[in-house]
């Protein structure tokens, strides 16, 4: 019997007697859906997602994950499809044709007379089993440490270095061996973004079709180590003399260094750079110990081996050697061209060199300095000469003196910053007082009739007291009380060491910078025996400073290069604005001292150039260098004989040279300016000063009027003032604080109209000569003075270094001992 409920028909709301009625009334009855009209049912097996809210205001902008998602997905495929077009178009091509490098061709000013050509090349391939492993993992150790694991392309870097390129952020590094290869060999070293791109394609393709000993091999022989040496075979015999299979790992190892930058480091051409050169040499040393290519016991066995002197071409003989390594120089310190790329050649160069005046600076060095040497004496063949001669209207360098030949003696003489310039350097501290409106300790203007105590050992004295710093006067000569201008002629140590504390040494440092004398010059220190010139700055340098005295205080970089072309295209030179870097009563007051000096200081021998004439003689610490600077309103010249010995280059003094007892910048130095400055204006206009200068209130000498009360100069103020170090001039700045301004903008005494209290005219007449005996550049009392063998060995010359100048038998320790000084100022405690 079946137990199944009874069914029912009709009316399924009704049930028959016999129905069953639900348990539940409620669950029997359908529900309303809210989602429905009507309250209609849901279908069964089916259920319907919510609307996404729509997106309203800041949201809008942003994109969702689906465009996001497609966007990258475009990228990516465009890249792929970039990427397999490049590779598929371009192909490996022929080897560049400025692979091998044409001639570059340099011109006097007119841009028709040729002055050298550095056409020969320098290059001898070698397959690399000839090159030891050594050598051949120190390049890798400089270049590409990874060269043999890595792949042909650097992600990463070459990404960096093509931003870089198109938001003109200049050329990176970071390429690998086999990219670097690519770029000499194949293509160029143009940086641009197509380039770029064949050099990426290109280096895929290499690194397939050849092996990494090939690439390696090419790399090596391709890649310009300077001297005018391509290849590792000719990198090797310009700079050690000998074939590349008998270099050992030091040497192979600063051969590798110089791929970071061929010109700058030569240790030979720029010892000034030796501190990079050193820091790189270790740079690759220490990546063959970490890579097990070298023991660190052989490692720390190691000294630098410092390369042979160049023996360039006989094309570069003479003055056409030091004029193209001059202006290689100034283009790849301008970045106008890399270093590599002028090596490619075939680039016309116009320097604003004027045949002229260079004829006439060999000329004048020959006369009076090299005829004067003789086998017979050993001093002098330690004599060196160099100078440089800037137009100050212009800031052009119209003559250059390097050396007495670049096949002989390869170092540059004009541009070389490693002598101190004596006192040539105190013209800048008497600028630097009168355009900062500086003041004596007693707050007395300083101006050339100012007085200040000369006493020999005179100890500096700053606003908070004794500096510890005690100069000596050239042969320890006592002045007394002696006007600035006669401290200026005699070269006054004691003077102008007080007088650099009384400005502020800073604000010194910053006018000599502001005049020309470049911030990164060796030994420029602001202290207060930064008065004594122990800077090392180079004859073109200082001739760029003097230039702008000359020119009423508007100073202009100096350029070399008038014009640089290729192929008929022009390359851009640098802009080269003018500005007024003191004021022309500052300036023009300074060129009125240096008057002074030409007409009877220590200078005299430059009155035989036959033209008014300003100037400044000094002498570098032991007699290691003697200087001439000077200038006529026309031109601007600067005059160094040096002393350095020609087999170890060790800086030597010049007792007994050209058969004086001692030299100094009123001899020789002096002489040969006058000589190069008569022939190089012979012709012209004689033109004189037209100088705004203010010679201040004249001052009692109190040595005289017995008006002993004011004392500052003698003995400074022994009053506490402020807690700065004692020595640094900052506690004066803070006792005047109209004085806390820089040199670079005019100060505001200068810039207020002043009515010059006295005008130097042209003819103004010659000052009495100073006495004898009191310096040595004194020596020189006229052009044809130092002549003779016993002209020129009267005492006195001042020392460019800070503790002063000494005797002849002095020792620097010794007087170091005495003095309780260092070499470049007070011994600390």
């Amino acid at each position: 019997m079946s137990q199944e409920p009874p069914q029912h028909g009709g009316d399924p709301g009704q049930q028959g007697t016999q129905g069953w009625a639900p348990r539940d009334p409620s669950a029997a009855a359908p529900t309303s859906d809210s989602r429905h009209p009507n309250g209609a049912q849901e279908p069964k097996g089916r259920k319907k997602r919510p609307k996404r809210p729509k997106r309203t205001g800041w949201r809008r902008a942003i994109p969702t994950w689906r465009m996001t998602l497609g966007g990258v997905l475009l990228l990516a495929l465009l890249l792929v499809g970039g990427f397999i077009a490049g590779y598929q178009l371009i192909d490996i091509p022929a080897a560049n044709a400025a692979a091998t490098a044409q001639a570059n061709v340099y011109v006097y000013a007119d841009g028709k007379t040729v002055i050298a050509r550095d056409g020969e090349i320098n290059r001898e391939k070698i397959p690399l089993d000839r090159i030891p492993p050594t050598i051949q993992h120190a390049v890798l150790a400089a270049e590409d440490r990874d060269f043999y694991s890595e792949d042909a392309i650097d992600i990463k870097a070459t990404l960096r270095a093509g931003w870089n390129t198109v938001t003109g952020k200049g050329r990176q590094g970071g390429s690998t061996i086999t990219q670097q290869y690519v770029k000499n060999y194949y293509l160029g070293q143009e940086q641009t973004v197509i380039r770029k791109a064949k050099e990426f394609f290109i280096s895929i393709k290499l690194d397939r079709e050849q092996s990494k000993d090939e690439i390696l091999e090419g790399y090596l022989n391709t890649s310009y180590f300077g001297r005018n040496a391509y290849g590792i075979q000719a990198a090797s015999h310009a700079y050690y003399g000998k074939d590349v299979e008998d270099l050992d790992a030091g040497e192979g190892a600063y051969l590798a260094s110089l791929l970071n930058a061929p010109s700058s480091y030569d240790v030979v051409a720029h010892p000034e750079n030796k501190k990079a050169v050193l820091a790189r040499w270790d740079y690759v040393l220490d990546g063959m110990v970490k890579h097990h290519w070298l023991s660190a016991a052989d490692r720390d066995a190691m000294t630098f081996p410092a390369p042979d002197e160049a023996k360039p071409a006989t094309a570069l003989s003479g003055q056409r050697g030091y004029i193209i390594q001059a202006v290689e120089d100034y283009l790849t310190a301008n970045k106008i061209i890399d270093a590599d790329t002028l090596a490619t050649g075939g680039y016309r160069i116009t320097t604003t060199l004027q045949k002229k005046k260079q004829d006439a600076l060999v000329e004048a060095v020959d006369d009076n300095v090299l005829s004067k040497t003789s086998d017979d004496r050993e001093a002098d063949r330690n004599v060196r000469a160099g100078g440089a001669s800037i137009d100050p209207a212009t800031g052009h360098v119209v003559a250059l003196y390097g050396g007495i030949d670049y096949t002989k003696q390869y170092v540059n003489n004009a541009t070389r910053r490693d002598y101190q310039v004596g006192s040539t350097f105190k013209p800048f501290v008497l600028a630097a007082a009168l355009a900062n409106g500086s003041t004596t300790q007693k707050d007395r203007a300083i101006t050339p009739n100012t007085r200040y105590d000369g006493t020999n050992k005179r100890t500096v004295q700053s606003a908070a007291g004794s500096t510890g710093y005690s100069p000596a006067n050239e042969d320890d000569v006592d002045y007394g009380s002696i006007t600035v201008r006669e401290a200026t002629d005699k070269s006054v140590n004691a003077v102008y060491a007080q007088m650099a504390q009384d400005v502020g040494p800073q604000e010194v440092k910053d006018t000599a910078v502001a005049l020309g004398i470049p911030q990164d010059t060796p030994d420029l220190t602001a202290s207060p025996s930064i008065a004594l010139g122990p800077a090392t700055a180079s004859a073109v340098d200082m001739a760029s400073a003097y230039a702008t005295l000359a020119d009423h205080g508007r100073q202009r970089p100096h350029t070399l290069v008038a014009k640089i072309s290729k192929d008929g295209t022009e390359l851009d030179l640098p802009a080269r604005n003018t500005r007024q870097a003191v004021s022309r009563e500052a300036a023009d007051t300074t060129t009125s001292v240096l008057r002074s000096v030409v007409d009877g200081g220590t200078g005299t021998a430059a009155l035989g150039a036959g033209r008014p004439a300003a100037g400044k003689t000094g002498t570098a610490e032991e007699d290691r260098a003697a200087w001439f600077a000077g200038y006529t309103p026309d031109l601007a010249t600067v005059i160094a004989v040096m002393g350095q010995d020609p087999r170890t280059g060790v800086q030597k003094p010049l007792y007994g040279a050209l058969g004086l007892a001692r030299m100094n910048g009123g001899g020789a130095p002096a002489q040969t300016w006058a000589a190069y400055t008569r022939a190089a204006l012979e012709g012209s206009e004689v033109q004189g000063f037209e100088l705004e200068a203010d010679e201040g209130p004249e001052e009692p000498d109190p040595d005289e009027s017995a008006e002993g009360e004011d004392t500052e100069e003698a003995g400074g103020t022994d009053e506490p003032g402020g807690t700065d170090e004692p020595g640094t001039g900052d506690s004066r700045e803070k006792r005047d604080s109209a004085r806390n301004r820089t040199p670079d903008a005019v100060s505001e005494a200068s810039r207020a109209p002043r009515t010059p209290r006295t005008t130097t005219p042209a003819d103004a007449p010659s000052r009495a000569p100073a006495e004898e005996g009191t310096d040595r550049d004194s020596a020189a009392q006229g052009p044809d003075a130092g002549q003779g063998p016993d002209a020129g060995q009267q005492p006195g010359i001042e020392p460019a270094g800070p503790a002063g100048s000494r005797p002849a038998d002095d020792h620097p320790a010794d007087r170091r001992e005495r003095d309780g000084q260092g070499p470049h100022g007070p011994a600390r405690p």
